[in-house]
This record gives C-alpha cells, sequence and structure tokens, in this order.
C-alpha cells in the first residue's frame, strides 16, 4: 500500500505531472500563468475540482453504467466547479473576475476528466483522492512556478496583488525585485507563456535524461557484479 501511495506522488509531483508530461489543461494553464497570485488561484481551484471528483467518482463508481459514464463525470465535474465558482465570487470577488471564464473551463480540463477515467474509476477512495491531491498539486506548481517566471521578468515583481487572495493585510507581500523595471510585456502575453512552458519542459527532459542516463550506468555497474557472484 505505501509503495502505491509513492508511485502516486511521484506521478502527480513529476513523472507523469499533467501540465509537463501529460500536457493537458493548457489553456487555463498558458492564460492565467502571468502572475503568481492568479496561478495559485486557479491551481487551488483545480486542486479541489481533482479531489472532489476522484473522490465522489471512486465512491460511486460501481453504480455508474459503462454506458453513461462520461456523463455522469462531467455532471459531478460541473456540480463541483459551480460550487467552487459560486464561493470564488461571494469570497475573493476581485480574483473571481480576472480568473473570470477559465473557472467554469475547468469542467472541460482534460487532467481532470483524464484523471476520472484513469484512476477514479478504477481504484477505491484513499487512492483516488491522493491521486486527485498530487496530480493538482503538480498542476499547480508548474502554474506557480510560470507564474513567477513571467511576473519577475515582464513586471520586475513577485506576489503583486497579493490582497487578492490573502485580504487588504497582504498588500505588503508585494515584492518588488527589480527597481524602477520598465517591463517585458511579451513575457505577460500568450507568447511569452508558450516559451516560458517550453522551457519548464526542456529542463525537465534534461534532468529526466539525466538520471535515466546516471541510472543506466549505476545498473550496468552492478549487473556484472551480480553475475559474477552467481557464477
Amino acid at each position: 500500500m505505501n509503495e502505491l501511495y509513492s508511485q502516486i506522488i511521484r506521478n502527480g509531483l513529476w513523472k507523469n505531472n499533467p501540465a509537463l508530461v501529460q500536457l493537458l489543461g493548457l489553456c487555463p494553464l498558458l492564460a492565467i500563468s502571468n502572475t503568481v497570485i492568479n496561478g495559485l488561484g486557479l491551481g487551488l481551484a483545480t486542486i479541489v475540482t481533482l479531489v472532489a471528483s476522484n473522490g465522489l467518482i471512486s465512491l460511486l463508481r460501481k453504480q455508474i453504467p459503462d454506458e453513461a459514464r462520461l456523463p455522469v463525470f462531467m455532471l459531478i465535474i460541473a456540480s463541483i466547479v459551480t460550487t467552487i465558482e459560486l464561493l470564488m465570487n461571494a469570497w475573493f470577488h476581485e480574483l473571481y473576475l480576472i480568473l473570470s471564464i477559465f473557472i467554469p473551463l475547468i469542467v472541460t480540463n482534460c487532467a481532470i476528466t483524464g484523471r476520472a477515467a484513469a484512476f477514479a474509476a478504477k481504484n477505491e477512495v484513499g487512492p483516488s483522492l491522493v491521486d486527485g491531491l498530487m496530480m493538482g498539486i503538480g498542476f499547480t506548481i508548474i502554474l506557480v512556478l510560470l507564474g513567477s517566471i513571467r511576473e519577475l521578468i515582464g513586471l520586475g515583481t513577485l506576489l503583486s496583488e497579493s490582497h487578492l487572495m490573502f485580504g487588504e493585510s497582504a498588500r505588503g507581500f508585494s515584492i518588488v525585485v527589480l527597481e524602477d523595471y520598465r517591463g517585458f510585456l511579451i513575457a505577460l502575453l500568450p507568447p511569452g507563456a508558450f516559451i516560458g512552458l517550453g522551457i519548464i519542459v526542456a529542463l525537465k527532459n534534461i534532468i529526466d535524461a539525466k538520471n535515466n542516463k546516471q541510472d543506466e550506468t549505476i545498473k550496468s555497474i552492478i549487473e556484472p557484479k551480480t553475475l559474477a557472484k552467481l557464477l
């Protein structure tokens, strides 16, 4: 069981990260990640949706007929997203206005429906909840990382407009990294999002290739020794 949860965590955060490996949910990822707070807001909404939908679908998986799986999945996800949208509108209205259409579009996020069909519909509630949480955290990490890069290059700041999420007391959270910075507009526009995500994906591939090479080197050293012992 521990090995199962360890594998789920590795898959969600790195090995099968929905943003870097599956390349799912790119529309909100690229459109919203122009600041840290925007990325964090959408990421948290996605985490809640993934955890709640995975849990409910896993709980009801034996009662859902195969021929109606996709419509039922979409109904469950849409109900959860609508609840999140109403709560955000009530408690984080300014942030909700910025995220606007991308909150209801979570319903069509392939990362969520994909986890529902590939994992939650086939596994118990516990692993399904952890899978949703890890996939959501993995997606949110990339949202925040990309938002940090774009905000830093585009505006020269980090955590600007923190009050949208954390209240008026958080106005002092904003960090001015580059004083008297005129900004770099392309970083805040869609081309900047594509370039930033491409760099992050490339770095992940480089790290994976390096790790695989190290594993092969270790394996080539260990295997002859093991064979010698057997002989």
